[in-house]
């Protein structure tokens, strides 16, 4: 039986599991994202120097687990000025920008959006 991502929509957060760029182990971290059809977008607040965002550009085949399932993706980078750039950030800076009582402004402006390819089941 397959499962639909789009069932998971409202979680809070996702575990994003890249391969480490040197050691090769699994790297898992626990962030924010909203979904669009069957791709994820995240925000990297530190943009290129985030360990996660270096690990993907050198293996993009990467794992996202969201409650206790785990859904096989391949994650790029997202091309700045572009209409997926901005789609991604409104996603995201929507979703939860009720949910947290931070100005998330700057933060949805200035990040580096990511993409997760979400492989059919």
């Amino acid at each position: 039986m397959s499962t639909d991502i789009q069932q998971f929509a409202d979680a809070d957060f996702c575990y994003l599991t890249t391969s480490g760029r040197v050691s090769g182990r699994p790297h898992t971290i626990e962030i924010w994202f909203a979904l669009h059809e069957h791709t994820l977008y995240i925000l990297a607040g530190g943009r290129d120097t985030s360990d996660w965002v270096k690990n993907i550009r050198k293996q993009a085949q990467i794992q996202v687990r969201i409650n206790d399932t785990t859904f096989n993706g391949s994650g790029r980078i997202v091309s700045e000025e572009g209409e997926e750039d901005a789609l991604a950030r409104k996603l995201v800076f929507a979703k939860y920008t009720p949910r947290d009582s931070d100005d998330l402004t700057e933060w949805a402006r200035t990040s580096l959006p990511v993409a997760i390819n979400i492989m059919p089941a």
